[in-house]
């Protein structure tokens, strides 16, 4: 099986070139860098034309929770990944905090077998860690799974770790990669009950980033990056949200850190004054801040403090979204749209679409060392995305893959739109078409 992408505009590690990618069964055979493409190549493959398309690697998202087993009238891993596909994910990692949890290798291991027979992108699964299962935790192999989950803040499944022997011990022993949501408990609590006593259960959405305050989330990213110094652990910490947060990481290039950094699309979208009309839809642990933190985010980001973008993509149904403060989840789907979402940010000359493709393909692939995925290069899978720049559209009911049907992008235009997906050298996603017979692989880790 052979196929030339022709003609293409090329991002790849910093650069772009005009040139055509030659694919043969699931990898990348070779990359023609601005020349002329043999007769002979150009007879013997199905060539597609990519002239005035950007081509990139498949993005990786580090971060999602596809719902399954359990949660399962909210999303699957069926309809999320093919949501990811149309989104120009071609690799996801997925959350613990399912039902039952994935924190034994047993429950981790059936996650994994769903995964093979219906997931339409590569995959991993993070092993959810505990106050009681660090046998577990420790059993797991740091070249067939991405990494250790770490609760430090309770969210939706209350995976909370809050035992300090328990933490010492994942942070100094730890097989993998830590990846940590970092929240105060206590002060959350605390700030809590203090909105509770001036609204009693009508607390208003916008008292969210108040509650798990800006507080909160440092106090407890701090102890995260204290434990990892200490212990000499590989921490990789999720969501970031505050301005505070960011003088905690080191800029460079993620080969030479120990201590890494990811912010998610919607913390860098949406602001505080945004819950007036989104509401709980935009209600997410951590909370979406303030402006000065948002900014605060995109310098870190810029200046290679913040090492990935990524989704947290959770979704829930709209009628759960619907309920009041106390009642309503937080969380929401994203995993469509944050490719489009970040190349908007490049139109608005916010970012280079060099950075984008180097946070949402490179960096994680070299984070988590996943073997021969998130660049283009030669004997690499071709995973790869092309894109269409100059192609308007609107997110509305009609074009949502998610299950849950909604999007918090709704009515927003986009200028950028996946055309094609590849996954494992297969075209999986064509303007609109799912190719239902393609299956994702395993990802593989260089440890």
């Amino acid at each position: 099986m052979k196929t030339l992408i022709h003609n293409a505009i090329i991002i790849n590690e910093g650069i772009r070139f005009n040139g055509s990618i030659l694919i043969e069964d699931e990898l990348i055979k070779r990359v023609f860098k601005e020349e002329v493409v043999p007769d002979s190549v150009l007879r013997e493959t199905t060539v597609i034309d990519g002239t005035g398309k950007l081509l990139i690697p498949g993005a990786i998202d580090d971060q999602v929770h596809f719902r399954e087993p359990g949660l399962t009238h909210k999303g699957e891993i069926a309809t999320e990944s093919v949501a990811a596909l149309a989104g120009g994910i071609t690799s996801y990692m997925e959350m613990p905090n399912t039902k039952p949890q994935a924190t034994t290798q047993e429950e981790l291991a059936k996650k994994y077998a769903r995964a093979a027979e219906v997931s339409a992108v590569n995959y991993s699964f993070y092993m959810g860690a505990t106050n009681d299962n660090l046998d577990e935790v420790l059993k797991t192999d740091p070249t067939q799974v991405c990494g250790v989950k770490v609760f430090m803040g309770s969210s939706t499944g209350n995976m909370l770790v809050d035992d300090e022997q328990t933490l010492a011990e994942i942070f100094k022993n730890a097989p993998t990669l830590i990846a940590t949501h970092c929240e105060d408990e206590e002060i959350i609590k605390q700030n809590t009950e203090i909105y509770r006593q001036k609204y009693g259960q009508i607390v208003p959405i916008s008292r969210h980033p108040k509650i798990r305050s800006a507080e909160a989330c440092f106090k407890s990213s701090s102890k995260a990056v204290e434990l990892a110094k200490k212990y000499g652990a590989r921490l990789h910490v999720l969501h970031l949200t505050t301005a505070d947060e960011m003088q905690l990481f080191e800029a460079g290039p993620v080969k030479d850190k120990k201590i890494t950094a990811e912010v998610c699309v919607h913390h860098l979208w949406f602001e505080e004054k945004d819950y007036i009309a989104y509401g709980t839809r935009i209600k997410w642990n951590p909370a979406v801040k303030s402006a000065q933190d948002r900014a605060a985010l995109w310098e870190a980001l810029l200046a290679d403090k913040i090492d990935v973008i990524a989704t947290d993509h959770a979704p829930h149904t709209l009628d759960e979204k619907s309920h009041a403060y106390f009642q309503a989840p937080s969380g929401g789907p994203l995993v469509q749209h944050s490719l489009t979402a970040m190349l908007e940010f490049v139109k608005q000359g916010k970012i280079s679409v060099e950075k984008v493709v180097e946070k949402m393909c490179h960096t994680p692939a070299d984070l988590f060392r996943i073997d021969r995925r998130g660049y283009i290069r030669e004997g690499y899978y071709a995973d790869l995305v092309l894109v269409n720049p100059d192609k308007k559209w609107t997110v509305c009911p009609e074009n949502i893959l998610y299950k849950c049907c909604w999007s918090p992008f709704e009515g927003t235009e986009f200028s950028h739109q996946v055309s094609k997906v590849f996954v494992n050298g297969q075209l999986a996603y064509d303007r609109g078409h799912i190719n239902e017979q393609v299956r994702g692989k395993r990802m593989e880790f260089n440890k």
